[in-house]
């Protein structure tokens, strides 16, 4: 079984919702909030951002044009949720125009470790995956 983060706690009375680091994470139970993260960080954008940023620090128009296809909007939104997780650092340079940066946090350097060894997996198997939908296709 996945382990992940510690899982949701919610106090109905409060409203709140609270992290228990007593109970142990599940990402296959509905309330765990690991599951949060990993959609976050397995979203299309949000694994391109943090593989890309993984080669090295990046302004966001180089992010942008590295991750060939994400509007504006989607990059802006995704770097703010994996910075808001603890993945990314956001630094504005002291220029004129202000300029952003963008890096990996410790966190998020181990996380885009693993990312590049799935996606180093996905590409190692495009062929074959051609393959299997066109004899799929065929039936």
């Amino acid at each position: 079984m996945l382990k992940l983060m510690a899982l949701k706690r919610v106090d109905e009375s409060a409203g709140e919702v609270a992290v228990d680091p007593a109970l142990e994470a599940d990402v296959f139970a509905r309330n765990c909030s690991s599951r949060d993260i990993l959609q976050a960080v397995t979203s299309r954008w949000g694994l391109l951002a943090l593989a890309a940023l993984r080669e090295g620090d990046l302004r966001f128009s180089a992010l942008r044009r590295r991750v060939d296809g994400v509007s504006e909007r989607m990059l802006s939104v995704t770097l703010q949720s994996l910075e808001r997780d603890g993945f990314v650092n956001r630094d504005v340079l002291q220029s004129i125009p202000p300029k952003v940066e963008y890096s990996l946090t410790e966190r998020g350097a181990l996380v885009a470790d693993q990312l590049h060894v799935l996606i180093e997996l996905v590409e190692g198997q495009v062929d074959d995956v051609a393959q299997a939908r066109r004899t799929y296709d065929r039936q």
